[in-house]
């Protein structure tokens, strides 16, 4: 059944099937030709099964405050206030590309959204400057991997569920990490600002910083408004998202840039957005039945123990397994087919859940920004009207800081553990 299961799957996304109709397509075909095909009823039952979980009530909230930020001007101020800061520097608009992705992704906590909102200001302002546009392209869809590793995050919420871990220890454990991965884009930007000639900006002064800080305050303490609410025992994951609403929708009425017609469309794009996600969640289960009745993680799991009981061999396959699944397949619906197929390897080389659930969500993200199935590429080549090809020959030199970054957080876990543990106490 595993082959016939993975083998379509794979099948229908090389030709390009969107992946929730790839997911449940492979998971049909596969009940059909089992020695379950006079059961086709377990299908809608784990379905609906899988997605009546309270954890996932969180999901839409966030991807909810992505959008109502982008309707309500609250990107604007955070790019203006990040421009301020470090716009000076040597390929200085680059830098406030990389910071503004750090503080909008404290609200928003989806890729996406990045690209598609501060995507839209950065390249335009930065082609405006005299960068080029494929080069401007690049560095967006690049920063936008660290939005759905600093807290919230939509995908740490899905990797919780699956992994049964608290949503609040994943949140921790993703802070110094993405933080990590916003340094090293930041420091690759200044190492080779000293090889290339890129437009430089005067520096603002300290009444310039100190006003776009003043007008954008409200917006930059959302993060802290939501990641302190959640770690303070005021409110759960889920009470979170709503709170990131509904503080954005008082944003966009103090700023006076929320109208009817943004909200009216700032639900659809969630509805929509949701749905797909909640979908591609639902089939996945069926999937994830199908494989645990074939015995598939066992299966591999012995398989891999066969190759090596070495773990730092291990952790080097799964790297490349990781990266590799993900230039093909879209984050959340990998996730929900590898974490279950996974976590029992997982736990039998003695990794903590936690560190893999980073491990995880960064080796897939990176797939964002890798070609050819890289979403975040399409997005940002369409926001900035940049040619694909173009934007994909430039961004390939900023994968470098990531894949080090993911090298790093593998190999030396403490970075990723230290700060849950710190606050929550050791599991």
């Amino acid at each position: 059944m595993a082959w016939i299961l993975i083998g379509t799957f794979i099948a229908l996304i090389l030709v390009r099937v969107p992946v929730s109709i790839a997911i449940g397509a492979a998971t049909v075909l596969t009940f059909a030709t089992s020695d379950f095909s006079s059961a086709m009823q377990i299908i809608p039952q784990q379905m609906l099964e899988g997605v009546n979980k309270a954890s996932l009530t969180a999901v839409p909230f966030f991807i909810m405050a992505g959008n109502l930020m982008n309707a309500t001007g609250v990107t604007e101020r955070i790019f203006a206030f990040a421009n301020a800061l470090v716009g000076h520097l040597k390929a200085g608009l680059a830098q406030v590309n990389i910071l503004s992705s750090m503080i909008f992704a404290g609200i928003s906590g989806a890729a996406v959204a990045d690209c598609a909102g501060l995507g839209a200001i950065e390249i335009k302002a930065m082609r405006e400057r005299g960068y080029k546009p494929d080069f401007a392209a690049a560095i967006t869809v690049a920063s936008s991997v660290i939005g759905p590793l600093i807290p919230p995050s939509i995908g740490l919420v899905i990797y919780a569920f699956l992994a049964q871990q608290s949503i609040e220890r994943m949140f921790l454990a993703g802070l110094v990490p993405g933080i990590t991965v916003g340094l090293a884009l930041m420091l690759y930007v200044r190492l080779r600002a000293g090889f290339e000639e890129f437009p430089t900006q005067p520096r603002a002064t300290p009444r310039e910083v100190v006003g776009t800080a003043r007008h954008g305050f409200a917006a930059l303490v959302a993060p802290a408004i939501i990641l302190g609410s959640i770690l303070f025992g005021f409110v759960t994951a889920t009470e979170a998202g709503v709170l990131a609403c509904v503080y954005c929708i008082f944003l966009g009425i103090w700023y006076r840039e929320l109208t009817l017609a943004k909200f009216k469309q700032a639900l659809s794009d969630t509805a929509m957005m949701t749905s797909v996600i909640m979908i591609i969640i639902a089939f996945s289960i069926a999937m994830g039945w199908l494989l645990a009745i074939d015995q598939t993680p066992q299966k591999l799991a012995d398989w891999t123990f066969s190759l090596t009981e070495n773990r730092n061999v291990f952790l080097a396959l799964l790297l490349v397994f990781i990266i590799l699944v993900g230039c093909v397949v879209e984050g959340v619906p990998a996730k929900l087919i590898l974490v279950p197929t996974l976590l029992p390897l997982i736990d039998a080389y003695g990794i903590d859940r936690v560190h893999f659930g980073i491990i995880i969500q960064l080796g897939l993200l990176i797939g964002i920004a890798t070609p050819p199935m890289g979403i975040g590429l399409y997005i940002v080549s369409e926001v900035g009207r940049v040619r694909f090809e173009k934007v994909t020959m430039a961004v390939l030199p900023m994968l470098l800081p990531l894949f080090a970054v993911l090298i790093l957080l593998t190999y030396v876990p403490q970075i990723v553990t230290f700060l849950p543990d710190l606050v929550l106490g050791k599991q």
